[in-house]
């Protein structure tokens, strides 16, 4: 049981009490683990992720992080707190959400400076963090005036500087171009090759072997319909059909009409 980093029981979660968004999740992700959790438009993968990071709090069913259950009042003990977010860093799909300080130094800076770090130290993990994504040309430039993609960079530079032992990410990889796509694998690779334990929600089935050991599949009811090995997963074309993640795609060629299936993907990553 050490080794479990979240363990779900029953979690089931709705907005406003009657529009269903989770359904009877059972989950335990371990310990430098690398999991993906996949599904359709609005099966629940960034409710699911706003549970893990105490954003939100289950209708019924438990929680456990780091083997204490994880509640709103357990979030209010101002040491378990602290604890809970020096250890687990989130990733927002929306990077203007994260991003608030008045230049991206500031953001990167800002996690470390809270969790009780001098400003010696915190500048040295800045500079440390350049060699997994160097964005030093962006540090004086407030965020509000950068690309989508080089907002997310900082946004997961912000959230590496408190080394967190988890990190989550909503959408990662989000219509973003293919170079910075690779950018962010490598660096989210780099984490895990670290200890990091990695929890990604993504529509990008292309990354998800590469991001994944272990996959979970949310149904249009809101509910895992499958978790497993992300190559096994991933090559049930029927599967992924039927739970809306390839559909199928028509083109005219020499007059003839082909139908093949096609991944909800972004992009392609080289």
């Amino acid at each position: 049981m050490d080794n479990i980093i979240f363990e779900l029981k029953n979690v089931s979660f709705s907005y406003l009490g009657k529009y269903p968004a989770l359904r009877g999740i059972d989950m335990a992700i371990k310990k430098g683990q690398k999991a993906a959790v996949i599904g359709a438009n609005g099966t629940g993968k960034s409710t699911l992720l706003e549970v893990l990071d105490g954003l939100i709090f289950p209708d019924s069913g438990t929680v456990k992080t780091f083997g204490e259950e994880l509640t709103e009042s357990a979030l209010a003990d101002k040491d378990f707190l602290r604890n809970f977010r020096s250890k687990v860093g989130f990733v927002f799909q929306n990077s203007d959400v994260q991003l608030f300080c008045p230049t991206v130094k500031e953001d990167i800076l800002f996690g470390p400076l809270q969790l009780g770090l001098s400003p010696k130290e915190a500048n040295a993990r800045l500079e440390a963090l350049m060699e997994i994504i160097d964005i030093r040309v962006l540090l004086d430039r407030p965020p509000h005036h950068l690309s989508m993609g080089e907002k997310k960079k900082a946004a997961i530079l912000s959230s590496l500087a408190i080394e967190p032992e988890v990190l989550i990410l909503d959408e990662p990889t989000a219509g973003l171009d293919p170079a910075t796509v690779r950018q962010i694998i490598d660096a989210v690779i780099d984490a895990n090759s670290f200890g990091k334990t990695i929890i990604t929600a993504t529509h990008d089935l292309h990354i998800v072997e590469e991001i994944a050991d272990i996959v979970y599949v949310f149904g249009s009811d809101r509910r895992i319909c499958r978790y497993g090995d992300a190559a096994e997963i991933l090559k049930d074309t029927e599967f992924l059909k039927a739970n809306n993640l390839v559909h199928i795609h028509s083109h005219r060629h020499k007059e003839q009409i082909h139908i093949h299936s096609h991944s909800h993907i972004e992009h392609h990553v080289p």
